[in-house]
């Protein structure tokens, strides 16, 4: 099959729908972020994108700006039309009936619900419909989402801070505050874009973290999650204090007590004397969670690079020198041959503050 061929203008009014999108980054959680455009040639007369889960999609905003000017007009949509009745009608159907000629979709949507059976409705309709114009960028916008449908786990952000010399703490623990005041804030977007905070019983003991959004605007919080196999979280612990949902993932051993009267406890399946992290991720998965940011120490960000299931790094490397007897930044297993070492892809680098940041996925 051919695949179609994009004016410049079809490019334009499709990267304005992706700026759209992008305004629900901190929002839509399930959901995905979506835009909308409706045009006729270079007249843009209508413009929508999703802003909160249960609340219209991109294209009913857009349909409703437009009017009557809708009729002939060009859709141009960052992820395929709905074609069912969720907590809102099929978006399909109102592209049918308020009479478009042509839709433009950068991106399929894997969900089981939908899965080209949007395009199936407008196509049966009569109306014209292209797919893949700037497919790539509208699936990195909805990289959890996509993973979550796609792989049955969420896309696994691990985030890192170092000094010069690859250390993370001093040898006493001792680890406020490696990186400046803007690379601090940086961290709060990323969280406020994920939808878990995932760490270990070993940070929560050594750090005791609010793992909170701390950014004006936000006005939802990710789920904090905490993998603690045996249950050692002290009482009087930050994440203990049910002022979000908080999810202690433990071992079939442990026994939860009143420390945990506020916060949800669900057994995981073990590995040895270790968690089985995929078995986790599911259940995450299960739990609509799109992103999940990793901020633990060594030992946790380590397993899950050591077994593939991390799918990026967010690092942050602070012009400082630690020393040899400061943590290492990964425990990751020893290598004897070169051949097996963990290559990675540069995706982005830029300065922030007086700090680094570099974020690189596996090859």
């Amino acid at each position: 099959m051919t695949s179609p061929t994009f004016s410049a203008l079809d490019h334009l009014h499709m990267a304005h729908a992706l700026r759209l999108a992008e305004l629900g980054l901190y929002t839509t959680q399930p959901n995905p972020r979506v835009g909308c455009v409706i045009a006729h040639g270079d007249d843009v007369v209508g413009t929508g994108w999703h802003q909160r889960a249960g609340e219209p999609h991109a294209e009913v905003y857009a349909l409703r700006e437009a009017g009557e000017r809708t009729r002939g007009a060009t859709a141009y949509v960052t992820l395929e039309p709905c074609a069912h009745h969720g907590r809102t009608p099929p978006c399909a159907d109102a592209l049918v009936a308020a009479g478009v000629a042509r839709v433009v979709v950068a991106a399929e949507d894997p969900f089981p619900k939908v899965d080209g059976r949007g395009m199936e409705k407008l196509r049966a309709a009569g109306i014209a419909v292209e797919t893949g114009l700037m497919r790539d960028a509208a699936r990195e916008l909805n990289i959890g989402f996509f993973s979550r449908i796609e792989r049955g786990r969420p896309w696994v952000r691990v985030k890192l801070a170092m000094s010069l010399d690859g250390r993370t703490a001093l040898a006493n623990g001792e680890s406020k505050w490696i990186t400046g005041e803007a690379a601090r804030e940086d961290v709060q977007r990323w969280r406020a874009r994920s939808s878990a905070i995932l760490t270990g019983s070993g940070t929560v003991l050594a750090d005791n973290p609010r793992l909170t959004v701390r950014m004006d605007g936000v006005t939802t919080q990710p789920m904090r999650v905490v993998l603690d196999r045996l249950l050692r979280t002290p009482k009087g612990s930050q994440v203990l204090d049910g002022q979000m949902p908080t999810l202690m993932l433990h071992g079939h051993s442990a026994k939860p007590d009143a420390r945990f009267a506020n916060v949800e406890c669900i057994p995981v399946a073990e590995s040895g004397h270790t968690f089985d992290l995929a078995a986790a991720l599911a259940l995450l998965a299960e739990r609509d969670c799109n992103e999940v940011q990793v901020e633990s120490g060594p030992t946790l960000c380590g397993a899950l690079i050591a077994a593939g299931l991390a799918d990026e790094l967010l690092l942050y490397v602070a012009p400082v020198l630690l020393g040899d007897h400061a943590m290492p930044l990964l425990g990751l297993p020893a290598l004897t041959d070169m051949s097996k070492r963990w290559n990675l892809k540069m995706m982005d680098q830029r300065q922030v503050g007086a700090d680094l940041r570099l974020r690189l996925r596996p090859v």
